[in-house]
């Protein structure tokens, strides 16, 4: 089964994501089949940048998402969508 999930690159106390697709048993950081998008959490505000039609993609073939990825979906969405006109 497939999982898209977070995997930790960067430095001690400068963690930097990478959000990636990969076999649901294999390791945090093992090898995966293809990366889909990336998450910096240190900045404020964060940088998300996700390739959401290639995670739709995945999704479609039965690719589990982690929570911390729908949640980071959700922000992303929430940050391209406009504000509504007063």
């Amino acid at each position: 089964m497939l999982a898209i999930r977070l995997a930790r690159e960067g430095s001690r106390k400068k963690p930097f994501y990478r959000v990636v697709l990969l076999e649901k048993s294999a390791a945090r950081n093992g090898r995966s089949l293809e990366i889909l998008g990336t998450y910096n959490p240190v900045p404020n505000p964060a940088l998300i940048e996700l390739n959401a039609d290639r995670i739709a993609h995945w999704t479609a073939r039965g690719a589990q998402v982690s929570a911390t990825v729908a949640q980071l979906l959700r922000r992303q969405r929430e940050r391209a969508a406009p504000a509504p006109a007063a």
